[in-house]
């Protein structure tokens, strides 16, 4: 199993950024795709999840209606579209395929 996560980097208060995953080594229109993401000093927290088919999402507190979520199956590709950006999702943000995780991304949110 493979994921590769890209699309992060530094964005100013309000904005949007994008991240993809790159999904490899098993089938992946099988399996719950989920994001994740560590802040400096705290634990490592689900952000999203979409099921296999993408019927079904879910999403924590803090991002609902900001965030969402997306698979394209055909390309084994899951995303993140993040918009209205605040400070406090300043984190390293992780793909999962459960058990297994990608090396993240930075995201930094700052003026």
């Amino acid at each position: 199993v493979q994921l590769v996560e890209s699309g992060g980097g530094l964005v100013q208060p309000g904005g949007s950024l994008r991240l993809s995953c790159a999904a490899s080594g098993f089938t992946f229109s099988s399996y719950t795709m989920s994001w994740h993401r560590q802040a400096p000093g705290k634990e490592r927290e689900l952000v999203a999840s979409i099921t296999s088919t993408g019927g079904s999402t879910n999403y924590a507190d803090s991002v609902k209606g900001r965030f969402a979520i997306s698979r394209d199956n055909a390309k084994n590709m899951v995303y993140l579209q993040m918009n209205s950006l605040k400070p406090e999702d300043t984190a390293v943000y992780y793909c999962r395929r459960w058990p297994h995780w990608g090396q993240g991304t930075q995201v930094t949110v700052s003026s």
